[in-house]
C-alpha cells in the first residue's frame, strides 16, 4: 500500500508582547491538509536520503510482516461502510478477552484513517488505519442514554456501530427508530457498551457517553485498538479465514 503523509497547516495572526507599540490579535484560524508528494519534493537530497535509509529499513522491517488477507477492498465512509462496520465488531469480539459481554460497540469513522486493499494486510496497514493511541473502553448506559447516543450518532451523519444495532433515520438527521439485537431499546434498562477511550469522554459530538457509569478504561499497550484489530486479523487467519465485511443495513435513511 502506498504510504501518503499529510501536513496539517494552521494559519493564524500572531500576538506580540504587551510592551510593543503595535498590537495584534488573532482574527481567524483555518486549517487544511496538503498532500506531500513529488510536487513539493521533486529533488532528492542525497545526504538526507543516506541518513534516513537505516531508519527506513528498520521501520520497513517492523511494518512489512503480513498478518492476514482482506477478501475485498474495505473502505470507510458515512453513514455505513464495510470498514466502519468491521471495527466496532472487533471491539465487541475483544470483549471476551476482558471478561466483558458488550451489548454493542461504537467506533468513530473520523478515527479510521486508511482503507484496506484487497489482498495481504500488513502491520503497517493497521498502523495507517488506526494511528492514534486509542484504547478500548467499557461502560454502562441506561436505555435513555443509549437513545440519546444514537440520536447524536445520527446528527453526525453516522458512526461505526456493531452488528447488534439497527438505526433508521430521516434525511434531516433525526432518529426515527432503533433496535439492539432485534429488540426495542428500553429506557429504564442498562446496556453494556464497548468503544474507544477518546469517544467515552464525549468527543466527536457523542456527549451521551459522558453520563455513562461503571467505566472501565484499559491502559496497557496491548489494549490499543490497533493491537486488538491485529489480534482479530491473526485470529481469523489462524482459522483460515480472510477478513470480510459488508454494508448490511445497520444504518438506513428513510424519507
Amino acid at each position: 500500500m502506498k504510504k501518503i503523509s499529510y501536513i496539517l497547516l494552521m494559519v493564524a495572526s500572531l500576538g506580540v508582547a504587551p510592551s510593543c507599540t503595535t498590537h495584534y490579535r488573532v482574527s481567524d484560524i483555518t486549517r487544511t491538509r496538503l498532500l506531500v508528494d513529488q510536487q513539493y519534493d521533486g529533488a532528492i537530497d542525497q545526504k538526507v536520503s543516506d541518513f534516513m535509509r537505516p531508519f527506513q529499513l528498520e521501520v520497513d522491517k517492523e511494518m512489512s510482516p503480513v498478518i492476514g488477507r482482506a477478501a475485498m477492498p474495505l473502505e470507510s465512509f458515512k453513514p455505513e461502510s464495510p470498514l466502519s462496520n468491521l471495527l466496532p465488531d472487533v471491539l465487541v469480539w475483544a470483549g471476551s478477552q476482558y471478561g466483558e459481554k458488550p451489548d454493542f460497540g461504537v467506533y468513530n469513522i473520523g478515527g479510521i484513517r486508511a482503507s484496506l486493499a484487497q489482498g495481504d494486510i500488513t502491520i503497517g496497514d493497521i498502523y495507517d488505519l488506526a494511528p492514534f493511541e486509542n484504547k478500548i473502553c467499557f461502560l454502562t448506559m441506561s436505555g435513555e442514554q443509549v437513545l440519546q447516543l444514537l440520536r447524536q450518532i445520527v446528527k453526525t451523519g453516522g458512526e461505526g456501530i456493531s452488528s447488534e444495532v439497527r438505526i433508521v433515520a430521516d434525511s434531516q438527521k433525526q432518529l426515527k427508530r432503533a433496535t439492539i439485537s432485534g429488540k426495542e431499546i428500553v429506557p429504564t434498562s442498562s446496556y453494556r457498551v464497548v468503544t474507544i477511550d477518546y469517544l467515552s469522554h464525549g468527543n466527536d459530538g457523542l456527549l451521551a457517553f459522558k453520563d455513562a457509569t461503571d467505566r472501565r478504561e484499559l491502559k496497557d499497550a496491548k489494549d490499543l485498538t490497533r493491537e486488538l484489530i491485529m489480534g482479530y486479523i491473526r485470529h481469523q487467519t489462524a482459522q483460515g479465514k480472510a477478513i470480510e465485511s459488508k454494508i448490511e443495513g445497520r444504518y438506513i435513511i428513510e424519507e
